[in-house]
């Protein structure tokens, strides 16, 4: 399942693929297939990142548009 928000969350905080996989401690290219929706990404991914994004994964899920935690 693709997550734009992945990709909008990363940009928005100037931050790399490459940047995003080493704190996810993956390779870039299976970070660049969770953000695409090849790779479904893992609950404990999800956690991480919202986490270091200071938001919600339900915001991340595209399950509400408050990006408050």
């Amino acid at each position: 399942m693709y997550f734009r928000r992945l990709e909008d969350l990363r940009v928005d905080h100037d931050k790399t693929q490459d940047e995003i996989a080493k704190y996810l401690n993956c390779h870039r290219e299976v970070y660049r297939r969770y953000e695409k929706g090849v790779y479904e990404i893992p609950v404990w991914a999800l956690i991480k990142l919202a986490k270091l994004y200071g938001t919600s994964t339900d915001y991340i899920l595209e399950l509400t548009d408050n990006p408050e935690p």
